[in-house]
């Protein structure tokens, strides 16, 4: 993957992009972020669907959250 690093000068007014490959270090910890966003991204669907299943289940039995709820559940 390429990276693009920007430097400025503030008493010149020049900024300056240098393109280079990552390196290894850098490499090992994108992976390692992008394994941990599918985990959360994967749990949060996980969460979703279970939460309308709920949803759907108290439907089916003519309740709400609300009334869930209003009793203390």
């Amino acid at each position: 993957m390429k990276i693009i690093e920007r430097t400025f000068n503030a008493e010149t007014g020049e900024t300056v992009d240098i393109e280079r490959d990552e390196n290894a270090i850098e490499k090992k910890a994108r992976e390692a972020l992008e394994k941990q966003l599918a985990v959360e991204e994967a749990e949060a669907e996980a969460k979703a669907q279970a939460k309308a299943a709920a949803q759907a289940k108290l439907a089916a039995l003519g309740l709400t959250v609300s009334d869930l709820e209003a009793l203390g559940l």
